[in-house]
């Protein structure tokens, strides 16, 4: 990983510190995308004191924000001529529904299209870097709760906080199986991972009982250090440079519920998101 540039979001606390500490110390250099300043600042300086010499860079915005969005896979863009590995990693669980200001749901728009925009804008930076550029999407096993109704992206119908969440993780993986397929030829692999149930901060927002039920459930989690290894393994391990497509738990390929293998879905999933994105504030 030495001289790589890692574009991450999701890297201020949990499994998405640890990921980028430890690529850190391979040598790459992290640019970074965060909501909160504090915790960007905090992080900045661990990969510093890790890496002092290697210039790590940080982007600050709102991943919920379509406008957001696409304003950093600009500024990236133009301050990176080449992305070795993008790892989208940011995501979040809400007890309510509430929707940005875009009017879309919040956990589709941070979940989903935050990894569908980005990627979009990234990408011919990425293919700067080929063959062996990484697209890397963190998904998880609540995929298997999912409910997923390209007629109502935006649960305007019924919402249920773990349906929607899980629902935004079989997004994922349909996302990055798409994407692979589009990619394919390329020398830009895409793969997708579940860490496991890691004990960080998800879940903390969430409010009301489910936050509750989250931090309880969290003693019985793995640590973010366990839970970043198949994180760390999809950008930097030889042995997937040239594998795509695929979903991994525990650095190793796994086989998720039988939606995230439909490619007549996936490929529906693109086209409804494309439609969103555009049809959007730039």
């Amino acid at each position: 990983m030495k001289g790589k540039v890692v574009v991450m979001t999701g890297a201020t606390s949990g499994i998405g510190e640890v990921a980028a500490i430890a690529l850190a110390r391979m040598g790459a250099r992290l640019v970074l995308v965060a909501r909160d300043r504090d915790r960007l600042d905090m992080t900045l300086s661990r990969l510093r004191a890790v890496a002092p010499t290697v210039p790590h860079a940080a982007h600050l915005g709102d991943l919920s924000r379509l406008s957001e969005m696409k304003r950093l896979g600009r500024a990236i863009a133009g301050s990176e001529p080449r992305i070795d590995v993008l790892i989208n990693n940011a995501g979040a669980m809400f007890a309510d529904r509430e929707e940005t200001e875009d009017r879309l749901e919040r956990t589709f728009a941070l979940n989903h299209l935050a990894y569908f925009v980005l990627t979009a804008a990234l990408l011919d930076r990425l293919r700067a870097a080929a063959p062996g550029a990484r697209i890397v999407n963190t998904a998880s096993a609540a995929h298997r709760s999912a409910a997923l109704d390209l007629a109502d992206l935006q649960w305007q119908r019924r919402y249920k906080p773990f349906t929607v969440y899980g629902t935004s993780k079989l997004c994922n993986i349909l996302f990055t199986r798409e994407l692979a397929r589009r990619l394919e030829g390329s020398g830009v692999t895409a793969n997708c991972l579940h860490p496991g149930f890691v004990a960080t901060r998800f879940g903390d927002e969430a409010g009301g009982l489910y936050a509750w039920a989250t931090r309880f459930a969290k003693l019985f989690a793995i640590s973010p250090q366990a839970g970043a290894r198949t994180l760390v393994y999809l950008a930097s391990s030889p042995d997937v440079e040239n594998v795509s497509g695929r979903y991994f738990y525990k650095c190793r390929p796994a086989t998720p519920r039988p939606a995230a293998q439909d490619d007549a879905l996936a490929k529906a999933l693109w086209e409804a998101s494309e439609k969103i994105a555009a049809a959007k504030s730039v």
